[in-house]
């Protein structure tokens, strides 16, 4: 087939005008505002390998502001006996972190038995053996959310990093059942996931990247889309800009799929510049409009490279003025200030220089120092070299970082012959020591959450191997990196992207020693599979007895996990309305109005249909005084049985179910 030129067609965009855009620069983030309580950063220059270094005299700290104080966090006592156990490792006096609680402080122990965490306290622990973590940091292991395969070449460039969990959504499998398959027979030593990838399943009709898939063509996509997630796919993964021929009428069917399993949907975004015919404002309304119209959660890939570059403030903005409303949108960054691709993509189409306001001088072929020519760049072009393009302002790195809701994504993992960006090797210990520490950007403890505690987030509703993740507690999976604070840095470059980072001492992936002193230990490879699973309505398997003096009606409950739940509209027997907020995606229990409806009533509520997903949608019950999770069923809303204790319902369980006592009028 004849390649077309490439097309910047607006695909439904609704562009920002002047009061809409200003509108949504007012309600942006405020990041360049001085009474922003985030730290300045200092100055900084280009090194001859392309490495931004602080640009303040020797032996001067980087001016900052004192970070916002953060409240005390909730710590659990240890149990005399939980002293007295002798745990299998002990990591001793270490600065420990937990993004979750805020707890960030020295001289803490981490004891860890099998692959869990056990205890994190302040009180002397026994062990089996031990890790000096005096002057070092003990965190949670990076997760890597936007990475792609883990080949056994690159995983161990990732563990030198700091990774832990390696999560192919940038990409990823159009199989997951033979792809986690693979790389579980493969013993691969982090731990692992991936989405479907539309553009490989896309593939199969030998479909042209500026053409769109027949009707007949999507409705077998969608089939395959919603066999994958079953088989464990973490979410869908679309990458518009190299695949431009992708339109809503394929979009739109696979967001509506995602809103229904409750997973995200990634997206390299359709523009990565501010040149008509085709902006970043247009890519990122186009994500926007497609999250309003599906419900489903968006994650936008590289934002610092694709939708945000040269408009970072703009973009920032928009998202944040989504999410006001309600959207579930997140988006992740790489702390480099240069992008990479393959010449061969649609990224360099005919008005590459006009677009990315570069030269050919700007492209470096990766693992080489060669900066192109016009005439290189024909060669290489036509024999789809990979360069990185010397593209993006240092302010739209510094602007993502500060983000609240952007995390760390590299968008690499070290191949063989090393064709890489030096991301693949360097990007997690690179946020840490030059954004957080050279140039206070963001605080420490906010740079290890996003790493950690914001993508397992962004991922854990329907995968549950990552609520253990991302956080350093007791009963969280034993995943830890440690490393020294003053010294952890990237050493990968462009010519040698290979070069792992430094500062990283000790790394623990299910409480085994995978990094220290000694280096890689390659013979511990206990990455477990990282998979979506999905719970469905069994039919009744038990009853709510709802008593009011002589009155009495049994509502049906559903069993999710072990427990018990059953619809929230039984709450109205307590005299209160339910109002839901679609802005706080909370069912809200209104006062006590003193009218008490028939409880007949409320066995009319609609049961779900057999197979129906049951849900942890983050929405949750909330009253005056607290509030609960909520799960979905099909349109409805279910509460866990023993959360009604909170509302004051007295609760009594035997063989038969369930009794709970409620006001009379």
């Amino acid at each position: 087939m004849t390649k077309k030129p490439r097309s910047r067609t607006r695909i439904g965009v609704v562009l920002l005008s002047g009061a809409a855009a200003a509108l949504a620069l007012a309600g942006a983030l405020r990041l360049g505002d001085p009474s922003n309580t985030q730290p300045a950063r200092a100055p900084s220059v280009r090194d001859t390998e392309g490495v931004l270094v602080p640009d303040y005299p020797p032996g001067r700290p980087p001016a900052s502001k004192p970070a916002a104080a953060s409240p005390e966090p909730i710590l659990e006592a240890a149990t005399p006996q939980e002293l007295e156990n002798v745990y299998d490792v002990v990591i001793r006096g270490g600065r420990v972190i937990n993004p979750e609680t805020g707890l960030d402080r020295t001289g803490w122990n981490v004891a860890i038995e099998g692959g869990t965490v056990a205890l994190v306290t302040d009180q002397e622990v026994k062990g089996r053996k031990s890790i000096d973590a005096r002057g070092l940091v003990v965190a949670p292991g990076f997760i890597d959310n936007l990475s792609y395969d883990p080949n056994p070449l690159g995983v161990w460039n990732k563990i030198a990093d700091g990774v832990t969990s390696n999560i192919a959504m940038h990409g990823g499998t159009s199989s997951p059942e033979k792809w986690y398959s693979y790389y579980a027979r493969n013993r691969t030593p982090v731990h692992f996931g991936a989405s479907f990838f539309y553009t490989q399943s896309r593939n199969q009709f030998a479909i042209s990247r500026y053409d769109p898939a027949t009707p007949v063509q999507s409705e077998l996509l969608v089939e395959q889309a919603e066999k994958a997630l079953n088989e464990g796919a973490l979410g869908i993964s679309f990458s518009l800009e190299y695949v431009p021929g992708i339109g809503p009428s394929e979009i739109l069917p696979l967001m509506r799929l995602a809103h229904e399993y409750n997973v995200p949907v990634y997206f390299h975004a359709r523009y990565s510049d501010m040149e008509e015919p085709g902006t970043n404002i247009e890519a990122i309304q186009e994500l926007i409009d497609y999250a309003e119209q599906t419900g489903a959660a968006v994650h936008v890939d590289h934002i610092n490279s694709t939708g945000g570059t040269f408009s970072m403030k703009q973009s920032l903005a928009m998202l944040e003025g989504a999410r006001k409303k309600g959207l579930d949108l997140t988006a992740c960054t790489y702390p480099y200030d240069y992008w990479g691709t393959y010449l061969n993509s649609a990224r360099f189409d005919e008005g590459w220089q006009q677009r990315f306001r570069i030269g050919y001088h700007d492209l470096q072929i990766a693992g080489t120092d060669e900066r192109l020519t016009e005439p290189t760049f024909k060669v290489y072009r036509k024999q789809g070299k990979l360069a990185v393009a010397y593209a993006i302002p240092e302010q739209d790195i510094v602007d993502s970082l500060s983000s609240p809701f952007v995390m760390i994504g590299s968008d690499a993992i070290l191949e063989p012959g090393h064709n890489n960006h030096p991301r693949a090797s360097g990007t997690f210990a690179r946020t840490i020591g030059l954004y957080s520490r050279d140039h206070a950007v963001i605080p420490l403890i906010d740079a290890i959450g996003k790493m950690t505690l914001m993508p397992a987030q962004r991922l854990e509703k329907q995968a549950p191997a990552l609520r253990r993740k991302g956080r350093l507690a007791k009963g969280m999976d034993a995943d830890i990196v440690i490393f020294d604070y003053g010294k952890i840095s990237d050493r990968s470059t462009v010519e040698k992207p290979d070069l792992p980072s430094e500062g990283i001492r000790y790394v623990l992936i299910g409480g085994r020693i995978a990094l220290d002193d000694k280096g890689l230990h390659k013979n511990v490879r206990v990455g477990q599979p990282i998979r979506s699973e999905f719970v469905r309505y069994g039919g009744v398997k038990g009853f709510l007895t709802l008593q009011r003096g002589a009155e009495s009606v049994s509502v049906p409950t559903a069993d999710y996990r072990g427990a018990d739940y059953v619809d929230a509209d039984v709450l109205k027997a307590l005299g209160r309305a339910l109002d839901w907020d679609s802005k706080s995606r909370a069912l809200k229990l209104g006062a006590a109005s003193g009218r008490f409806p028939a409880l007949s009533k409320l066995a009319e509520a609609a049961k779900p249909e057999n197979n129906e997903l049951m849900l942890e949608r983050g929405y949750r019950l909330e009253w005056e005084a607290g509030s609960a999770p909520l799960l979905s069923v099909g349109d409805r809303h279910y509460v866990a049985v023993e959360e009604l204790k909170k509302l004051g319902v007295t609760l009594a369980r035997s063989e038969e179910g369930w009794t709970a006592s409620v006001p009379e009028q």
